[in-house]
């Protein structure tokens, strides 16, 4: 399984995947490129039909699993670009198993996540939500409040958001912490890392991640979806939290278990959860979350700016430049890990 690109032929052929009525901006840039061939556009309903021939895929349906049914198709792909910083959608196993290089969008989202966290933890520390709805109801009810500084975090994740998340908390003054695959003092974002094990202990004594949670104040996942998150937080991972602690998913829906959170929310193991993303999007009218005491229910925006979809275009072409002269691309998925290490 290479990790480099090959050397591309010829003006090379470009499909860009896109959703019903949602192409990327400034497509012009795209389709008069003057390296490339042909540029074709298409839906999940006709890649298998587009695909032959294609040597790069420009994945701008952002959570499409299309490609797995229209793999057998892919003749000549050498290179599939994601216009996201998840790429679990893309890791099939012909994929995973294939020379095509898989790379993402990092480096657009880990701001603008990181400040919509720190949004929610300063919204729920200052009882936000009842300030408003008491002004629309003309109500003058005095409160005291939470202080931000000096709370504990405990950050699921060492990636790039991970990591800009713990550096704008710190800012504020919490004391934060995170989980990864290798437990370390001193880390210059996160000050201490804790093993991402379920033991209270690592083989070693080190501390992991179920040993941490009943410490901290809030706890933010911002780890890929894998074999190893998938269901991550559920009913024993809540039970290990305070009960005035919150959560926030800014992540992966299926990292966390809805029902067993749904059920935590009711019965006051954790005082709230913020959630942005879901097991299946959008979420249907009817799920308990939406009123759930403590709850927090996003549509999927925590990274969605004001110009972001120009930006994922401004970086894909950076990214084309890399192939079309033969250099490295900058944001290679390990695609057995499912992101991009360091």
């Amino acid at each position: 399984m290479n990790s480099a690109v090959p050397s591309p032929p010829d003006r090379p052929r470009l499909l860009v995947l896109h959703g019903e009525g949602d192409l990327p901006p400034g497509r012009e840039r795209i389709d008069d490129h003057p390296a490339l061939g042909r540029v074709v556009y298409a839906t999940a309903e006709d890649l298998a039909a587009k695909l032959p021939g294609t040597h790069v895929l420009f994945v701008w349906d952002l959570f499409s699993e299309a490609l797995a049914a229209a793999w057998p198709k892919a003749d000549t792909l050498t290179w599939v670009h994601a216009a996201t910083a998840g790429v679990d959608n893309l890791m099939f196993p012909a994929l995973v198993e294939s020379d095509v290089v898989v790379t993402n969008s990092r480096g657009i989202f880990e701001q603008p996540i990181a400040e919509y966290v720190l949004g929610l933890i300063i919204a729920y520390a200052k009882d936000f939500h009842r300030t408003w709805e008491y002004q629309r109801e003309h109500r003058w009810e005095h409160r005291e409040t939470e202080r931000v500084g000096g709370k504990r975090v405990l950050i699921v994740g060492t990636g790039p958001i991970a990591r800009r998340i713990g550096r704008l908390l710190t800012a504020v003054g919490m004391e934060v912490r995170a989980s990864g695959s290798r437990a370390r003092d001193g880390d210059p974002d996160f000050g201490a890392v804790v093993l991402s094990g379920i033991a209270e202990r690592g083989p070693r004594g080190e501390p992991t991640l179920f040993g941490e949670l009943p410490e901290a104040d809030h706890v933010i996942i911002a780890a890929p979806l894998t074999d190893d998150t998938r269901g991550l937080v559920d009913r024993h991972f809540l039970d290990l939290m305070k009960p005035t602690a919150r959560l926030i998913n800014v992540a992966r829906g299926p990292i966390v278990d809805q029902a067993d959170l749904v059920d935590a929310l009711d019965s006051g193991v954790i005082a709230g959860a913020a959630l942005d993303v879901f097991e299946r999007e959008p979420l249907k009218a009817s799920s308990p979350l939406w009123s759930r005491p403590g709850s927090v229910v996003s549509p999927h925006m925590s990274g969605d700016v004001v110009g972001w979809r120009e930006e994922l275009v401004d970086l894909f072409l950076d990214e084309l430049s890399h192939y079309l002269d033969g250099r490295e691309p900058r944001n290679v998925v390990d695609k057995r890990r499912g992101y991009v290490p360091g």
